[in-house]
């Protein structure tokens, strides 16, 4: 009974996919929805850029063993993007009528930066899908005993049809839906299991001494690492295509503005429900398997009742599904608009929504090959897609809004030399995190290449 309900929804994912389609009749329409989000729409579907996997399970699976330091980077870090992105960037990017972050390094540096952003940008996305799938095939085996691999399979196949179908239209209007279902599943199972466990009185004698204890300890190691904690996603994430793509959907800049608030101040609120429900079943039911990631579903699946887990897999299906689409969509729309139109700037916009479509499925299909053969938690596939656009990218991208003196050699200094700093760090295996090395490689060299005297000024 369970599997038919979790089929329905998912079936109904494509309808509403189909539907949705209707409204889109060019490349924009697909990518952008037209730009007409209202505020709750918009809100909606920016809240739900990256309420995922890692929100739901991978963050839950950190938490009961580290307390809060242990989740600085999701969900607080998640948090604190959103607000700097509606803060400082949504704005100044919304006025410029573009379409990807590409395209402001095309106008801001010049096509090379152009080029060379989106090369960086498009494989950044595959280990954040790929945690999508991983966490949605976990998912769905808790509940069917079917092998992880064929869950992830028939994910990903219902994802890429209705992205394929209504592009953003379709995201922002299932993601409405699912955000509804999300809190409404989350909200009864931590009143339900808040009443078990007898109140916060209960929970913190229960726990170890300093388990939330919010700052770390007071040498230079620690905070170095709580301060990476903070901007893997909080910096990291926002020069990613996902994100602008939700915030500039918006009808207006004040929605634009507006819905990254919102967004920030729902993440913030609302990610707190999975870290204490998992803590909640951990201290009641102490019983349940070792994997920290499975602490939420196994306990729904052991000791909800039929309704509730119904509730439950289907909030965890919608926040997956919603992360998802909109992540195979973004890497999709970059390769599009400034891959194939830097070689073809002559491609028809009907031409160019054929190649986006085209790019969901190779996409999709790249990343169910690196979710099925690499064995890595979800919490680390996500930091490390983040990490890989803060060293390159979040430096040109600042620097270019925020200082006047920056430049074509500057900006692709910064993405290379950033880049390949934090590889070869971590490929030392540095003591100081090697995301640290990278933002301060590419800082540096933005600054150094920048002042130059050969420096080139933008095209």
């Amino acid at each position: 009974m369970l599997l038919f309900f979790i089929s329905l929804y998912l079936l109904s994912n494509v309808a509403v996919g189909a539907w949705a389609a209707r409204r889109v009749t060019t490349s924009q329409d697909f990518v952008l929805a037209g730009r007409g989000l209202p505020l709750f729409l918009a809100a909606s579907v920016t809240f739900a850029t990256w309420f995922g996997s890692e929100t739901i399970m991978g963050a839950p699976a950190m938490f009961v063993e580290g307390g809060f330091l242990a989740v600085i980077e999701e969900p607080f870090g998640s948090a604190l993007c959103l607000f700097l992105v509606g803060a400082f960037f949504a704005r100044p990017l919304y006025r410029l009528n573009i379409t990807t972050f590409s395209d402001y390094f095309r106008i801001r540096f010049g096509r090379s930066a152009e080029l060379l952003s989106a090369l960086i940008v498009i494989p950044s996305y595959f280990s954040w899908i790929a945690a999508q799938l991983v966490a949605i095939g976990i998912v769905l085996s808790v509940v069917t005993d079917v092998p992880r691999e064929y869950c992830i399979i028939a994910s990903a196949a219902i994802v890429m049809i209705y992205t394929l179908l209504g592009g953003m239209w379709s995201i922002s209007v299932t993601d409405f839906f699912h955000n509804l279902i999300i809190i409404l599943a989350l909200a009864v199972l931590g009143v339900m299991l808040w009443n078990e466990v007898g109140g916060w009185e209960t929970i913190e004698k229960r726990t170890p001494a300093g388990f939330f204890r919010f700052l770390p300890n007071a040498t230079g190691k620690d905070w170095l690492a709580y301060v990476a904690a903070w901007i893997t996603i909080g910096l990291g994430s926002i020069p990613q295509q996902d994100v602008f793509q939700r915030v500039m959907a918006a009808k207006t800049e004040k929605i634009a503005v507006r819905a990254s608030y919102l967004a920030s101040g729902m993440y913030l609120t609302i990610a707190m429900l999975p870290l204490f429900i998992a803590l909640s079943a951990k201290l009641l039911h102490p019983d349940l398997p070792k994997d920290n990631q499975l602490i939420i579903p196994n306990m729904v699946m052991r000791h909800g009742s039929l309704p509730l887990q119904v509730l439950f897999f289907g909030a965890v299906t919608s926040a997956i599904l919603s992360v998802s689409s909109g992540a195979i969509l973004a890497p999709a729309t970059v390769f599009g608009e400034n891959v194939m139109k830097f070689f073809r700037p002559d491609i028809s916009d009907q031409a160019l929504l054929k190649t986006i479509r085209w790019s969901v499925v190779v996409i999709t299909v790249a990343c169910v090959l690196m979710s099925t053969t690499r064995d890595t938690n979800i919490f680390d596939l996500v930091g490390e897609s983040s990490a890989f656009s803060l060293v390159s990218l979040f430096v040109p991208l600042a620097a270019g809004i925020y200082w006047k003196r920056a430049n074509l050699i500057g900006c692709l200094c910064a993405m290379v030399i950033g880049l390949s700093v934090w590889l070869v760090c971590i490929w030392q295996t540095t003591e100081i995190s090697p995301m640290l090395w990278g933002l301060l490689a590419s800082a540096v060299a933005m600054v150094v290449g920048s002042l130059l005297p050969m420096g080139v000024p933008k095209n």
